[in-house]
């Protein structure tokens, strides 16, 4: 049976995959539309630029924000009142008229950011007691498919949306979004989740994130090792308008095309990440991700287009298996009361890192050829993929006998 066959035959799978389609489409369209609409507005592509780093900002505090979520006692609530928060938060943009206005977009999206961080936290503990455990690693990669699908169709719908009816039309369109997301987590119905109890400091709470991840020797590999590849990621980014201007002899707009080929790679990844996470051991599944990308590196550097798409496949395939397979040994292996935390620790150190990539990428491309940083990160990149690879013990990714949610979510809840 395939993934996609495995995962629709649960209700709790049919409806989390479904908010994540519709939100993803909502989300997809507004993140792009917003820094449209800021550059419209003021004229200025740096401040368009804060847009991004406003909502990827909150990642800093994972931490703090999971410790925040495990100490709710119903996650799904979390889920469904951050989605409904959202999309009333949204029509606050429909006050938005000129220049002086942009501080209300600014202020949107960086609550934006935040709840991109305490839905992850939420979704990571909901899942594991509402998905049979043979199904979480198909779960997850549908969810990356159904998320990069999204990304291929929903920017260009977003872009001619904001032409024809301005920024204000997007904001309601991904607002309604939200809220039918809300609606669809409504009806998960996971098991009872374990939370931390009252006694416990609050600073050993934000801690403890840390302190989990630390004890489960393949769950550190991956995560560390992921974020090696996400920093390169956010340093090999940098390098694609001189790709393609350099290397390729393509004017700048051909970047869009070779940001499809990815996605469509990544589409594919997470149609695949299931059933290959049922044969392999994590640790392997990650190094073999890794491996492709500093592949991909490679052929980046070659002024050939069939290379550079191939290129773009490869990445496309390579990252969200890394972070499909750090999302399904987090949930199999942590115990639910400690998911919130782990979670954001974990986005901590896999999405931050890029933007340190990104940072050091456009600084070294005033002083350095790109295909000499392109062979660098290939190189680390093979580095970390040989690290990865190594044998992880005879219990590998063994579910401890402290996580109960794995065992007792065998099968679909009523």
């Amino acid at each position: 049976m395939s993934g996609l066959t495995r995962a629709m035959s649960s209700r709790n799978a049919r409806a989390y995959l479904g908010a994540v389609v519709v939100s993803g489409f909502g989300t997809s369209a507004m993140m792009l539309v917003a820094g449209i609409w800021v550059m419209t507005l003021t004229g200025s592509s740096s401040l368009a630029a804060w847009v991004g780093f406003l909502m990827w900002a909150p990642t800093l505090a994972g931490p703090v924000i999971g410790a925040m979520v495990d100490r709710v006692p119903q996650r799904r609530r979390v889920m469904v009142g951050a989605n409904l928060a959202m999309g009333l938060l949204l029509l606050l943009l429909l006050l938005v008229r000129d220049d002086t206005d942009v501080w209300l977009i600014f202020a949107v999206m960086a609550v934006y950011g935040i709840s991109f961080v305490v839905l992850d936290a939420a979704e990571t503990a909901v899942l594991p007691a509402a998905i049979p455990a043979g199904l979480l690693g198909d779960v997850n990669g549908l969810r990356m498919s159904a998320s990069e699908g999204m990304k291929l169709a929903a920017p260009l719908i977003g872009a001619g949306l904001f032409v024809r009816i301005g920024g204000a039309g997007v904001a309601i369109l991904d607002a309604l979004t939200f809220f039918a997301a809300a609606a669809l987590f409504l009806l998960v119905r996971p098991g009872p989740i374990a939370r931390e109890p009252e006694v416990t400091p609050w600073r050993q709470r934000v801690a403890e994130g840390g302190r989990q991840l630390w004890q489960r020797p393949v769950l550190r590999r991956i995560v560390f090792s992921g974020t090696s590849v996400m920093f390169l990621a956010g340093l090999t980014g940098t390098t694609v308008f001189a790709v393609v201007d350099e290397g390729l002899h393509r004017a700048p707009a051909f970047a869009g095309v070779l940001s499809a080929v990815q996605g469509a790679g990544s589409l594919a990844a997470g149609f695949l990440a299931g059933p290959l996470q049922r044969r392999v051991r994590p640790h392997l599944f990650v190094g073999v991700g890794i491996a492709l990308f500093a592949a991909g590196m490679v052929l980046r550097a070659m002024p050939s287009l069939p290379a550079v798409a191939a290129s773009s496949v490869l990445a496309g395939v390579a990252l969200p298996w890394v972070l499909i397979a750090i999302a399904t040994v987090m949930q199999q292996d942590v115990p639910a009361r400690y998911l919130g935390r782990v979670s954001g620790t974990v986005q901590l150190l896999t999405f931050a890192p890029g933007a340190v990539g990104q940072a050091l990428g456009a600084t070294l491309l005033a002083v350095a050829d790109y295909r000499h940083m392109l062979g660098a990160a290939a190189a680390v990149g093979a580095v970390t993929s040989v690290l990865c690879l190594r044998p992880a013990g005879r219990h590998g990714s063994r579910v401890p006998e402290e996580c109960p949610h794995v065992r007792t979510a065998a099968k679909d809840r009523p």
